[in-house]
């Protein structure tokens, strides 16, 4: 099984994942969070920092691209080419509200000959591979079996499915019934992605799906760094995870400071603690107590404590 990590926005940009790569295993593929896609007279791709190729040593990474308009699209893929890059994906599943009422993301779905117009236009006008990340729909499952066949047209590089619609944002359980679905319909290949938090969502997984050969990781990995090697290796606990931990956490604080304020990198890392506070099995008021500081020596503090005491009390996750 390959194992690639998802997009967040916000969160998986290219100082996190290049410590990601630096503590831990089992990610082969990044796809970087969504850039938008311009005009030849509007780009200036260098300041997309997150996408130059000093900055993305670790992984093999894909760009991922947000819009609707298929003359940008070619123009800006036409760009980023001259870094290096081959390889491309479209969102088209973003359920954000401030992405879909400017009928992008999961604001496309509903309109399938749309989708077709961008795919068709970049792969007569450029030479990548290009490839599509999407739900099972924005209101209904029909539009997605409408896309995919449509797609079945094109040699994609991949599709990518997260099995709930847009409307469902994050509730709810992802509807294997449905992505089996869209599976058998694609002629091209059908990446998995949506909560594999554990090796038990892992495992159910496999068992439904044993010819799938990729999945992505995304707040199952944020949850626990350690989750790709874990599942790659099929172990569930290893004794110097905090230690390693430790490493990880430090390294990111460093770099987060390197390039932005202590204000800045607090707020990026109290984001982050929504998902780690999960490793270390905190409860609800002791990450409240994390999110309401707001000094960065006094959050580091606090964080580092609560480190020492995991690698002294063995806190299970």
């Amino acid at each position: 099984m390959n194992f690639w990590l998802a997009p967040l926005h916000g969160i998986t940009n290219y100082h996190f994942r290049n410590c990601l790569a630096r503590h831990t295993q089992g990610i082969s593929t990044a796809i970087t969070p969504f850039l938008p896609v311009q005009s030849h007279e509007r780009l200036n791709v260098k300041k997309w920092n997150d996408i130059l190729p000093e900055n993305n040593t670790c992984f093999f990474t894909i760009p991922q691209l947000i819009g609707n308009a298929p003359s940008h699209f070619v123009d800006t893929i036409v760009e980023l080419q001259q870094f290096g890059y081959q390889h491309f994906n479209w969102n088209i599943g973003c359920p954000a509200q401030q992405v879909v009422r400017k009928q992008r993301g999961c604001g496309l779905m509903p309109f399938p000959e749309k989708v077709e117009e961008v795919v068709e236009q970049v792969l007569t006008h450029t030479h990548c591979s290009f490839s599509v990340k999407m739900r099972l729909g924005m209101y209904s499952i029909e539009e997605s079996y409408q896309i995919i066949q449509r797609l079945n047209n094109y040699p994609l590089d991949n599709i990518i499915v997260h099995p709930r619609l847009g409307i469902q944002q994050y509730e709810g359980i992802p509807d294997h019934h449905y992505f089996h679905q869209v599976m058998e319909l694609s002629k091209n290949q059908v990446i998995y992605s949506g909560d594999i938090f554990d090796g038990s969502s892992y495992q159910k997984l496999r068992q439904h799906f044993p010819k799938l050969e990729t999945v992505l990781l995304g707040r199952g990995i944020l949850r626990n760094i350690f989750l790709a090697e874990e599942l790659t290796n099929e172990i569930t606990i290893e004794e110097n995870r905090y230690h390693r931990f430790s490493d990880f956490y430090n390294d990111l604080s460093v770099t987060l400071l390197s390039y932005r304020s202590k204000n800045g990198a607090l707020s990026q890392m109290k984001e982050l603690w929504h998902y780690f506070c999960v490793f270390f099995s905190l409860p609800p008021e002791e990450l409240q107590k994390i999110l309401r500081i707001n000094s960065w020596r006094e959050f580091d503090g606090y964080i580092q404590e609560l480190i020492r005491k995991s690698l002294t009390v063995n806190y299970l996750f």
